[in-house]
């Protein structure tokens, strides 16, 4: 069975690629991944099937090499992104605080994209290793 690691995957696409132990990439969809990964890291060693796809060497039957991975850290984004989503929620809590030493809540339409925001980037900070 081959084995090589994860160049990358995109869980909201649905695919990634492989790079094998030779050095070439295979396409790597969701449909491969077993019923308990969602997601998968860069540079995750995994072992595989392949067959030929449309567009070339496809992997199958895929297995994770070695500790389980934190799904969570996998998905998180990265600290820059994430410096300027603070950023912005500053701004969108400020406009609230103000709102609200007027004794005034924000609309129903701004509160529900409010709680949106703070419950998404609560669970960005919210890593348990």
């Amino acid at each position: 069975m081959p084995s090589g690691r994860v160049r990358w995957y995109d869980a909201n696409k649905g695919y990634g690629f492989i790079t094998d132990a030779e050095g070439r990439d295979v396409f790597l969809p969701s449909a491969a991944l077993p019923d308990t990964l969602t997601t998968l890291r860069k540079g995750a060693k995994v072992e595989f099937s392949v067959v030929d796809g449309r567009k070339g060497p496809q992997a199958m039957n895929v297995t994770v090499q070695g500790p389980a991975q934190s799904v969570v850290k996998a998905r998180r984004p990265n600290p820059d992104d994430m410096a300027a989503i603070v950023e912005d929620l500053i701004k969108l809590l400020d406009a609230a605080g103000n709102g609200l030493r007027r004794h005034h809540y924000p609309s129903p339409v701004d509160s529900k994209k409010l709680a949106h925001v703070l419950r998404a980037v609560a669970d960005d900070f919210d890593v348990q290793d």
